[in-house]
């Protein structure tokens, strides 16, 4: 899809006409969390989080659908409220920005050509080309261990793209999120699943430093999402699997934000839920 279709398309979700707006923004071709839909429009994990947001919230949410590596600048710009695209908490990130607790966990996983070498270990990537969706978690990783593992790292405008490198021969591999790249080995038979990287860390939705009221009310519709089990079945809808016990989808965390990281807020508090 060409990024000027992506720049201008908005989804408005139905909220009553006297209801605050935010805003928000996500790449749209970043499935299964953001895909164009077959009868118009978009849908995804993201975008049924975001419908689900703006219900309990009782606010009117926009959606932008844009390239992500434009959206945390423009967050911190104030054209954004919250952002809705899956963002992994990362120190750095999290010293420049305020997150809500984590709502998926996130390891990252290597996509190859179908029947290419298989790959057991990162060093089997020395000399080989990587290709990621810009300004992503899996571009900065990658180029920060390019000196270490001696791999190329190609950043692409969607991962769409990226997954197309692999396809024409471009990169050898794409590392992208464990769902994103399960979704694009489900629906393309060229390419298949390979080396799973656990990290540890988790997706969160990010809000600039002065919005601590508002990241209390998302993360309170987020913990009674996790409560009533709305979160696991959209887990279980798009990902074809129920969340692990444990995990970020099932797990209301103490505070406000992700614990460990910069920004972090220990207030204790019961999530009020209707």
């Amino acid at each position: 899809m060409k990024r000027s279709m992506l720049a201008g398309a908005v989804l408005l979700l139905v909220a009553p006409a006297s209801a605050q707006e935010f805003r928000t923004a996500i790449d749209g071709t970043f499935a299964p969390h953001a895909m164009p839909s077959l009868s118009g429009g978009y849908e995804g994990f993201n975008i049924d989080l975001a419908n689900e947001l703006g219900k309990r919230l009782k606010h009117k949410i926009t959606i932008d659908f844009t390239q992500y590596s434009g959206i945390l600048p423009a967050l911190q710009a104030g054209t954004y409220d919250f952002v809705i695209a899956p963002t992994t908490v990362t120190k750095e990130r999290a010293e420049n920005l305020l997150f809500t607790e984590g709502y998926l966990n996130t390891d990252f996983q290597f996509l190859i050509k179908k029947g290419a070498p298989k790959i057991d270990k990162l060093e089997d990537l020395k000399g080989k080309t990587i290709s990621v969706n810009k300004g992503s978690a899996y571009d900065s990783w990658a180029r920060e261990l390019e000196p270490k593992i001696g791999w190329k790292v190609e950043s692409y405008g969607t991962q769409t793209d990226a997954v197309q490198a692999v396809l024409v021969g471009r990169a050898d591999a794409n590392v992208a999120g464990n769902t994103v790249i399960a979704w694009a080995a489900k629906n393309n038979p060229q390419v298949e699943l390979s080396y799973l990287y656990s990290t540890g860390l988790v997706w969160a939705m990010p809000l600039r430093k002065d919005s601590a009221e508002l990241r209390k009310q998302l993360e309170n519709a987020i913990e009674c999402m996790k409560l009533d089990g709305t979160i696991a079945k959209l887990h279980e809808k798009w990902f074809g699997a129920k969340p692990a016990p444990g995990s970020a989808a099932v797990t209301v965390y103490p505070g406000y934000g992700v614990p460990g990281m910069p920004g972090y807020d220990p207030t204790e508090h019961t999530p009020a839920c209707n």
